[in-house]
């Protein structure tokens, strides 16, 4: 896929995730989807994480991720920016990436954004 294609469908999926369209993230979602959370859990699989969504959206109804700087290394999306919710420990700055496999998003992960993260991602 052409890069502007892997950060259209990643946006896309961002898009998903702030109006809390449980169907839309399902539909672009791979099978085995792979969600990385800051701590490095990982869940796995789409009806998980279908389900997962839905619990994080009845606990969190104003959470929206809003990116300020958007690139592709390799083939893996990279977006930092920052997430707004009422729930202090969810609003402030992180860096999200997502690998995108047939047009849909195979992993979506949060990272803290710090200089480590920065690094590890070759960002700026």
């Amino acid at each position: 896929m052409e890069e502007s294609e892997l950060i259209s469908t990643a946006l896309k999926f961002n898009e998903r995730i702030n109006a809390r369209d449980l169907t839309g993230l399902g539909e672009m979602m791979t099978e085995d989807h792979v969600f990385i959370d800051i701590p490095g859990e990982v869940h796995e699989g789409r009806s998980l994480m279908v389900s997962g969504w839905f619990d994080f959206f009845k606990n969190y109804p104003d959470y929206r991720n809003n990116f300020t700087h958007i690139e592709v290394k390799e083939g893996l999306v990279i977006m930092a920016g920052f997430s707004e919710c009422s729930y202090e420990p969810l609003d402030g700055p992180a860096i999200w990436t997502a690998k995108i496999r047939d047009g849909l998003v195979g992993e979506w992960r949060v990272y803290d954004d710090n200089v480590e993260t920065r690094k590890k991602l070759g960002i700026s």
